[in-house]
């Protein structure tokens, strides 16, 4: 099974906090209208074409990814998907904001970065993060993988954003892109002008960094994190460690409806937590969706 690999304490773990953590806030769940599911399917092609090749977003030729949102003006493109996370900027003319897409990771090379007993939760580098606080900490695995692409698309947005004179950035993910979405989005918050409207959308992200790093992120932006169904992802690393969540879940459920889950780690029985509660419950075929139809891989 897909656990098989995964650290005795971790799976220990997982069993002992199974019941705690399904008592608690069961309140404010909402479920989201037509209109509003439609809404994020922008974001969630974005997502998608940011698995796709420098070479080809950066021409805005790779299939239908690219085809769902044909008006996007490309800026720039990066990475070698091995290192580096493919990552690509530009300007959605009908969403009026710049875009910020990160590669995600298939199921079975991000498992095991959330899972690695020797993962840790490292300040955020002081040089990209000018004047933040040692306790804000994130995942060593996604500030490293954030920092390797930071300058570059700090660049981009910078060009884009004057430009097409916007003041609006999203920043999308899915997996691992997620993830480093979040530590993005955080970045850009100190990095640009104080008027720039932020907004992230991710996909099946894990828990990024701790207490610390979410209060300071959960006011700078607009956070969505849509889950999907059983995904097992969005609940490690476990709270237990240190991790936390930011707000703006909104879990699909096994019908398919889509519902708002206010506040951080939501323990109502029709978001994430309620339907993994520990990871026997996951289910790695709902990693890469679909959200709304659409798989987050490049086609």
């Amino acid at each position: 099974m897909f656990f098989a690999s995964i650290p005795l304490f971790l799976l220990f773990a997982s069993v002992a906090i199974a019941v705690p953590i399904l008592e608690g806030r069961q309140a404010a769940v909402s479920a989201l209208s037509t209109a509003d599911i439609a809404s994020y399917k922008p974001y969630t092609y974005y997502a998608a074409a940011a698995h796709c090749p420098p070479a080809s977003t950066i021409a805005w030729n790779c299939g239908a990814s690219c085809s769902a949102n044909a008006e996007f003006k490309p800026i720039a493109s990066g990475g070698d998907g091995a290192l580096t996370q493919y990552w690509f900027v530009g300007y959605d003319p009908n969403l009026k904001s710049v875009v910020v897409a990160y590669q995600g990771s298939d199921f079975s090379k991000f498992f095991p970065l959330i899972t690695d007993a020797k993962f840790i939760l490292k300040p955020l580098d002081s040089k990209l993060f000018p004047g933040i606080s040692s306790s804000i900490k994130a995942h060593d695995g996604f500030g490293d993988a954030q920092k390797r692409s930071a300058t570059a698309v700090l660049a981009a947005v910078k060009t884009a954003m004057s430009k097409y004179a916007t003041t609006k950035v999203t920043v999308v993910g899915h997996s691992l892109g997620g993830s480093i979405a979040l530590v993005s989005t955080a970045y850009l918050s100190l990095n640009l002008p104080s008027s720039t409207s932020l907004q992230a959308v991710t996909y099946g992200s894990s828990r990024v960094g701790n207490q610390a790093f979410v209060d300071f992120i959960n006011p700078r932006a607009n956070l969505t994190r849509i889950d999907n169904k059983n995904d097992v992802v969005p609940i490690l690393p476990g709270r237990f460690l240190g991790y936390a969540h930011t707000n703006g879940e909104v879990h699909i459920t096994n019908s398919n409806g889509w519902m708002s889950c206010p506040g951080q780690d939501n323990t109502n029985s029709k978001c994430t937590i309620g339907y993994v509660p520990n990871i026997f419950a996951g289910n790695a075929g709902d990693h890469n969706g679909p959200y709304d139809g659409v798989y987050t891989t490049c086609f």
